[in-house]
């Protein structure tokens, strides 16, 4: 089992699957929904026993189930791929929700043919991005990964999205592209420095290397912009709120809950582990840039009207705190920010995922839109209110223990902007309970079966005119009609979407245990490689018995 090629494997299968369902005959497209979740579950199981048959934990190696092919010789690029403890949990995690989203999205697209199918292959498209831009270990390769990754989000969105679909498309397009080609210069410039020969780009051998200060700054740089853009942070995050906003719920989910930590995955993995130096040396911008995006996305999600634009602001104050426990240079710090990748993207597929269920039976994303849906949808509200205690990091839940790890590794080496970064937590307590306030709690929606009592202008297309979820395309201030019949609550399709969730944001807040000691190893490995060491404790340890002046 140990000479499977586990990971061309998860990328083989769902490419493969993908493929299938965009050539399904035109009466066979509703098979494209069944096939597209077969696939990706089939996949999961393939990731699951590659995990238990060829990863050891605590493994001296950096990199195992280590494959590696000459790809381009005479550029020194090869076919290389590998993983940590680090890139392992954050594959498991894309694993785990493209099923769920797969599922989420299962009435997306209702009409069959083209459309339909090239919906769902697109969907299943983005696995073996996911898992390629993650597990490769030649620089060259995660660039071909990152940038080919664009194309089926750029349709997803281009395509399929709501009204503003295309605009956001392409400001999603411009933004990943203008950070990924100044990365390719960096891409060059490292492999000018490096020892060339036809495996050059390997991450093995470009770490250590001597490099000039100002080269290796400068190169960092080029990295460091393409990683921010895509984390997203404060100021080139605006391609986000646009993109969640047109994006399906599913798309959404993908997007911020897996694709955007490959910004904060390429810091660790390549800023820190290629440019050491050049890492330490920017460490007061970049944690400074970290905290101004966690009070920023956080106030900016207190008086967002727009649900789906309101969680993206949450999930750029959340990866404020990811990037600070990052360049705090701690290995507690450093825990908590691999493992608030992994908490982010459950709690995220959560507040999106359940978001779409309510917008598809209110047509509209307007928070002003909904009251009192507590009392007709309880499993609705129950669900949406476990994702968003999660999300404000809720003792008990998974974000709480990366947060706590976070806040706590990063006070010893950055206590001026810990103080501050702490009260993106309480400022997440007062946009996450305003919204569940704002949604569910009141007087019952009043059902008008008729649908008299709107106040919607002649002339003017009602909210599902164009997607079942979206009025952005109507007036500002417009009232929606009345609902014309009964709210229903989460069906058992809707029940299986956001069971998985819940239970990993349950069982990781009470067993963080197993994934922390899967990323433990890694995250020393990378503190070794930038040459830094854990502060020495400010107590000694038999302070126990010494007087309070010692403190």
């Amino acid at each position: 089992m140990d000479n499977l090629p586990w990971l061309t494997l998860l990328m083989a299968v769902p490419a493969v699957g993908a493929l299938v369902v965009a050539v399904l005959p035109a009466r066979s497209a509703l098979l494209a929904r069944p096939i597209a979740l077969g696939v990706a579950l089939l996949t999961l199981v393939i990731g699951i026993a590659a995990t238990a048959t060829s990863f050891t934990r605590g493994s001296s190696e950096q990199f195992q189930m280590v494959e590696r092919h000459e790809w381009i010789p005479q550029l020194g690029v090869s076919y290389a791929l590998g993983v940590d403890g680090i890139s392992l949990a954050l594959i498991l995690m894309a694993l785990v929700l493209v099923p769920v989203c797969i599922l989420a999205a299962w009435d997306d697209v209702p009409e069959g043919g083209t459309w339909h199918k090239g919906y769902f292959a697109l969907l299943l498209s983005l696995l073996p991005f996911m898992v390629g831009v993650f597990a490769a270990i030649d620089v060259f390769l995660f660039y071909v990964f990152f940038e080919a990754m664009l194309i089926p989000v750029y349709f997803l969105i281009g395509m399929y999205g709501g009204a503003r679909r295309q605009a956001a498309a392409m400001k999603f397009l411009l933004f990943s592209l203008a950070g990924g080609l100044i990365m390719l210069v960096g891409v060059i410039a490292l492999y000018l420095q490096g020892p060339g020969g036809d495996d050059g780009f390997l991450v093995e051998r470009l770490t250590g290397l001597e490099i000039g200060s100002a080269t290796e700054r400068w190169i960092f740089i080029a990295f460091f912009i393409a990683f921010a853009v895509k984390a997203p942070m404060w100021p080139v995050h605006t391609w986000l709120p646009d993109a969640a906003a047109a994006s399906r719920p599913a798309v959404a989910t993908l997007l911020v809950g897996v694709l955007d930590k490959v910004g904060t995955y390429g810091m660790i993995r390549f800023c820190l582990q290629l440019f050491p130096e050049a890492s330490q040396w920017a460490t007061p911008v970049v944690v400074t840039l970290a905290v101004f995006s966690i009070l920023y996305g956080a106030i900016l999600a207190i008086g967002e009207p727009d649900i789906m634009r309101l969680i993206a602001f949450t999930s750029v104050s959340h990866f404020g705190f990811i990037v600070l426990g990052i360049f705090a240079f701690t290995s507690v710090a450093q825990s908590g920010a691999n493992f608030y990748m992994v908490n982010h993207g459950f709690a995220t597929a959560g507040l999106f995922l359940v978001a779409g269920m309510l917008i598809a039976r209110r047509g509209s994303q307007r928070i002003d839109d909904y009251g009192g849906w507590q009392r007709a949808t309880p499993w609705l509200a129950g669900a949406f209110l476990v994702a968003g205690l999660a999300t404000l990091s809720l003792p008990g839940l998974s974000t709480f223990v990366s947060e706590f790890l976070v806040i706590a590794g990063s006070w010893s080496t950055q206590p001026v902007a810990t103080a501050f970064a702490v009260w993106g937590v309480v400022l997440a307590a007062i946009y996450v309970l305003l919204m569940y306030k704002r949604i569910f709690t009141g007087p019952p929606p009043v059902v008008d079966p008729e649908g008299a009592g709107t106040d919607r202008g002649e002339g003017e297309a009602p909210a599902t005119a164009e997607l079942p979820y979206v009025r952005a395309d109507l007036d500002e201030g417009v009232t929606p009609a009345r609902l014309t019949a009964p709210l229903r609550d989460l069906g058992w399709r809707e029940k299986a979407v956001v069971a998985p969730v819940v239970v990993a944001l349950v069982v990781l807040g009470f067993f963080p245990g197993p994934v922390l000691d899967t990323l433990d190893p890694a995250v020393e490995r990378t503190l070794q490689i930038v040459g830094v060491s854990d502060p020495a404790p400010s107590v000694p340890a038999d302070a126990g018995s010494t007087s309070g002046s010692d403190h």
